[in-house]
């Protein structure tokens, strides 16, 4: 199974991205997606796996992150990983605002966090 993907990163941390909003993984091993591609030496290399979901029902949000550490443990939280996703948002057409409201793994990510600024420099 081929599996489309984006790597990113924030200040150093390097995460491989899945837009699940495209890509079907309810047949996958998460946890064991996470080990493959994060691996440095055999797999993409990253810090883990950021899977960009649908918000979960009833939270004022555009996108849902889910993380997995390189170990394929869950993570809970990621600054520079919440802010990938609201970019990735924010350039895939994913949400109507202006600044992006990802959620974290639990609650709703604050504004500071979703805020993205995109700057080109040489």
């Amino acid at each position: 199974m081929q599996i489309p993907f984006t790597k990113m990163h924030g200040l150093g941390n390097d995460y491989v991205y899945i837009n699940t909003f495209e890509v079907d993984l309810s047949d996958v091993d998460v946890p064991e997606l996470a080990r493959r591609v994060s691996d440095r030496h055999r797999g993409i290399g990253s810090d883990g796996l950021i899977l960009i979901a649908p918000p979960a029902g009833g939270v004022d949000a555009d996108v849902r992150m889910e993380m997995y550490n390189a170990d394929g443990s869950r993570g809970e939280m990621c600054g520079n990983g919440i802010r990938c996703v609201a970019k990735y948002a924010l350039d895939r057409g994913l949400s109507a605002r202006k600044e992006p409201v990802p959620q974290p793994q639990r609650g709703r990510a604050p504004a500071s966090t979703a805020r993205v600024e995109t700057r080109v420099t040489n």
